[in-house]
């Protein structure tokens, strides 16, 4: 199964920065309200964690985001657009999600940054954006390159591993109308 190939491959990584991460299998997921529901076998640390939901965007110029926010955000694309620097906002393709960081929608993850390190294509960058208030939680939640499965890691750990793919990841302070603050 490629999804277990491409876990090993994220998983030896991980080892190879030396970071430890603990990872809890569950049927597959798709939404935000089921990732919810299977909550409830990862344990107490779960409560206190950080669970996100991950928007791969675009604007209209091909340029390409990945949105790591808190589960619970409300994003307002048309505000974020220009706090990024980008154009109007809206959901990449499927294609091009595979493309760009070899996962399908329903499995979204920041560790997809695994798969498209920098070197490999530096003429279609990748902006990578984390919401500050999740990155304040501990630990932080994710799917392993697949939704059958949630990953626990340390904040620092996390952005350890965002820098070991290449990316230097901006921090975002979202209000509460989901728009990039400041």
């Amino acid at each position: 199964m490629e999804s277990d190939k491409s876990e090993a491959r994220l998983f030896d990584f991980l080892e190879s920065l030396s970071i430890k991460t603990y990872t809890h299998r569950h049927a597959p997921v798709f939404t935000v309200a089921e990732a919810q529901a299977a909550r409830i076998a990862l344990g107490e640390h779960a409560e206190h964690g950080g669970h996100s939901k991950n928007l791969f965007i675009r604007d209209k110029k091909k340029r390409s985001a990945l949105l790591v926010v808190d589960e619970d955000t409300r994003v307002n694309l048309k505000a974020l657009g220009s706090k990024l620097g980008m154009g109007r906002l809206s959901f990449a393709s499927p294609e091009r999600l595979l493309d760009m960081l070899g996962v399908t929608p329903g499995s979204v993850t920041p560790f997809a940054l695994v798969n498209r390190q920098v070197a490999e294509d530096a003429e279609a960058p990748l902006l990578v954006a984390l919401d500050a208030a999740l990155m304040k939680k501990a630990p932080l939640f994710f799917h392993p390159l697949h939704n059958a499965a949630t990953t626990a890691i340390a904040p620092e750990d996390f952005l350890r591993f965002i820098e070991g793919c290449g990316y230097s990841p901006l921090l975002l302070d979202l209000d509460e109308n989901g728009s990039a603050a400041g």
